[in-house]
Formats: structure tokens, C-alpha cells, sequence
């Protein structure tokens, strides 16, 4: 995987490193701030556009890629609004932007245009669901080779609902995310990895006495 090294800082928030560093939803951070080149926001809840983080991630060239309910939040700030289904390029990253949505839950609707996103770093595409249930657009997504997904429940898909999307998906590798601060346990990502059937191989980074995790992929 070309050196690409992914931290999981925690609920659903990334580091991502190669030649550029990205973040995911820096709600949760590390202590020794690494600035941001690119950072993608899935969508405006607090946990997920933090903005006073945010704005410790950003130097004079940080690409933010938010929903466009995220813009005037970030004002001042290098912020690029995308909604569903877009494609562009950012700094040689190729991005996608997925629909994330809530089927039977009010938490995040279809109309409020979030999204999760597609990102392609040097051949390898690394897919963060955003906070979602496992929706009809999920079985579509082709060549996925590491998934974010979460499990927690109540706001999102919980553990039998993300291990049935990723079983008709097939990501190379998944890690769950969203559980073990806002909501949902590391049980929950147990009785995800349980579900999951053989051909994925499945990847749980636990939370450790605040060792934050780092996978080298």
C-alpha cells in the first residue's frame, strides 16, 4: 500500500499520511498537532466539524473539502463545499463524495446532502463512510481497499448492519469507527468483526489507555 500510514484518533476521526497529511472529521486530535494539507468533513454535527480543531489543524495551503452546511462555520478559512456524488482533485488526491444518510432515523436525512468520501491516494482507495445506515448506494462501490465504517448504533449503522454492508462491498480491509466516545463500545466492533466473512480481512484498532492507534497499510 505505498507507505500510506492511517491513525484512527478516535470516534470517526483519521489521520492519513503519505506525502501529504489529511484528516477525516478532527473532532478528536492528537496532542502533538501535525498541520493539515487536505481536511475532509463529512458533515456539520459538532463531532464532526469541530471547528476550534480545525482551525489548530489549518496552515496557509489547507484545502478544507466540507458539506456546503459546513461553509459558513469554517468562514475565513480555504473551505471547498461539495455535496453527493461529486468527483475532484485536490492536491493529487482524487476524491469521491458518497451519499451518507440515516434509512429509519431522523439523525442524518437523505436531504441534508452529507456524505462520506472516496479518497484515492496513490492507486489505493480508502472509503470513510461518514455517519450513515448500510444504504442501497453502498452496493455499489467497487474496489474499495480499506473501509471506515461505523458501528455504533444509534446514530448510525450498528454492528450487524455495517458487517452486512461490508460483506456485499468487500473492502481488502475495514476498521471500525465511530464507537467507544460518543457512542457505542468496543463490543461493537467485536460482534462486527464476528460477522464479517473470511474474504475481508478485518482490522479493529482499539483505544488503549488514550494510545492512539497507528496502522501502517
Amino acid at each position: 500500500y505505498k507507505g500510506i500510514k492511517l491513525h484512527w484518533l478516535g470516534h470517526a476521526s483519521f489521520k492519513i499520511t503519505n506525502k501529504l497529511v489529511i484528516y477525516i472529521d478532527p473532532y478528536l486530535i492528537p496532542p502533538t498537532l501535525e498541520k493539515a494539507d487536505l481536511i475532509l468533513v463529512t458533515h456539520e454535527h459538532f463531532d464532526h466539524c469541530a471547528v476550534d480543531n480545525i482551525k489548530k489543524l489549518v496552515k496557509d495551503d489547507t484545502v478544507i473539502i466540507a458539506t456546503e452546511d459546513c461553509i459558513a462555520k469554517l468562514a475565513g478559512l480555504n473551505v471547498k463545499g461539495v455535496r453527493p456524488n461529486q468527483t475532484l482533485e485536490v492536491k493529487g488526491i482524487k476524491i469521491k463524495t458518497v451519499p451518507a444518510y440515516n434509512l429509519n432515523k431522523n439523525f442524518h436525512t437523505k436531504a441534508s446532502n452529507w456524505v462520506g468520501y472516496i479518497i484515492e491516494i496513490d492507486g489505493v482507495r480508502i472509503y470513510h463512510a461518514g455517519d450513515t445506515d448500510f444504504i442501497p448506494e453502498m452496493k455499489e462501490l467497487k474496489n474499495i481497499d480499506i473501509a471506515l465504517m461505523p458501528v455504533g448504533g444509534t446514530y448510525t449503522m450498528n454492528a450487524k448492519e455495517a458487517a452486512e454492508a461490508v460483506n456485499c462491498f468487500k473492502p481488502k480491509v475495514v476498521i471500525p469507527m465511530h464507537y467507544g466516545s460518543i457512542v457505542g463500545s468496543m463490543s461493537d466492533a467485536e460482534k462486527f468483526m464476528e460477522r464479517i466473512k473470511t474474504e475481508t480481512k478485518a482490522r479493529i484498532e482499539i483505544l488503549d489507555n488514550n494510545q492512539k492507534n497507528k496502522i501502517e497499510v
